[in-house]
């Protein structure tokens, strides 16, 4: 399969990353190569990009289009980013420049049938980012579905999906197991809520109106748990500040308010200095501002990347500097 995926905000991250010849800089989320591509043009044979994807597919595919672009100044990581001090360690380097992440999924992955991403097409109850190698540091979707209780799947989806009907459609699924199949799965989903709630708006390709489908929600929180997403980007956020030399940058895209969550509690955090409790009058903690943040608010895509790439309109850039 080709993978084929736009880069989402590519001109935003790239402006605030501001990578310069020469410098070294990491890529958490390969996917189809955009950011990667790109970088590596602008840091020139004298500089580094190290690409990490947890999907060997997109790490396959990055090996054409780097041989096509004739870059050998790209190093290709399989793994997940949660490793990555590791990973840059490996490379044989101790500091980068700078760090960059383009969060959730490309359109390559919804669109692979084999993979169970996506509620339109009928697939295996598979939502892994890794393959064979990486199979044992995740969760397996089709357990979650079936072997779970019900009341660990209502917080699984309460909490990863922010999802209202939480209890209805954690109900739906135990009466309806064993569940095999996306299809089966978005089935139990639409026959536990209201009607209604399938009638909701949003704007979808190329600017148009559509339905949300019921199943959004629970199909991003059953993604969520069983990739562990939020725990990996908090220790991937954490290992971020002690690879990036000073003056290196952080950026950031992410698609759901969770993971946006996380990175500017994270960011506001480590530009904080005194983090010791208010009733403490004299600090204790001897913590020091270890980041400047760049975006003091979100930065949203432009409309005319909406417009051409409905996929950005959700998208939500922050990024920082390492003081």
């Amino acid at each position: 399969m080709v993978y084929q995926h736009t880069p989402v905000m590519l001109r935003e991250a790239i402006e605030y990353l501001n990578p310069k010849f020469g410098d070294i800089i990491v890529d958490c989320t390969l996917g189809g190569g955009g950011y990667t591509l790109e970088i590596a043009k602008r840091v020139g044979e004298k500089g580094k990009v190290i690409a990490i994807d947890a999907d060997e597919m997109a790490v396959t595919n990055a090996k054409g289009k780097i041989k096509n672009a004739k870059l050998g100044n790209i190093i290709l990581a399989h793994e997940n980013f949660k490793e990555l001090q590791k990973i840059v360690n490996q490379a044989g380097l101790e500091k980068v420049n700078g760090i960059v992440f383009d969060l959730g999924l490309s359109s390559a992955q919804l669109q692979d049938q084999n993979r169970g991403f996506s509620f339109k097409l009928d697939a295996p109850l598979n939502m892994s980012f890794g393959s064979e190698k990486l199979e044992v540091k995740s969760k397996k979707t089709e357990d979650i579905i079936n072997k779970y209780k019900q009341e660990e799947l209502e917080k699984i989806i309460k909490d990863y999906g922010e999802e209202r009907y939480a209890g209805r459609i954690a109900a739906a699924i135990v009466k309806n197991r064993p569940l095999k199949t996306t299809k089966e799965l978005a089935e139990a989903i639409a026959n536990a809520v209201p009607v209604a709630y399938s009638s909701r708006w949003s704007y979808g390709e190329a600017g148009r109106r559509g339905r949300i489908n019921p199943a959004t929600r629970t199909f991003q929180a059953l993604r969520i748990a069983t990739n562990d997403e939020l725990n990996a980007l908090q220790t991937a956020l954490s290992q971020a500040i002690k690879v990036l030399a000073a003056g290196g940058r952080l950026a950031v895209v992410s698609y759901h308010s969770l993971e946006d969550r996380i990175v500017k509690h994270f960011f506001k955090q480590e530009a904080r200095g005194c983090v010791c409790p208010p009733e403490v009058l004299r600090c204790v903690c001897g913590h020091k501002p270890e980041l400047k943040i760049l975006t003091k608010k979100i930065v949203a895509a432009s409309a005319e990347e909406i417009k051409t790439n409905p996929r950005a309109r959700s998208a939500k850039l922050r990024a920082a500097e390492k003081i």
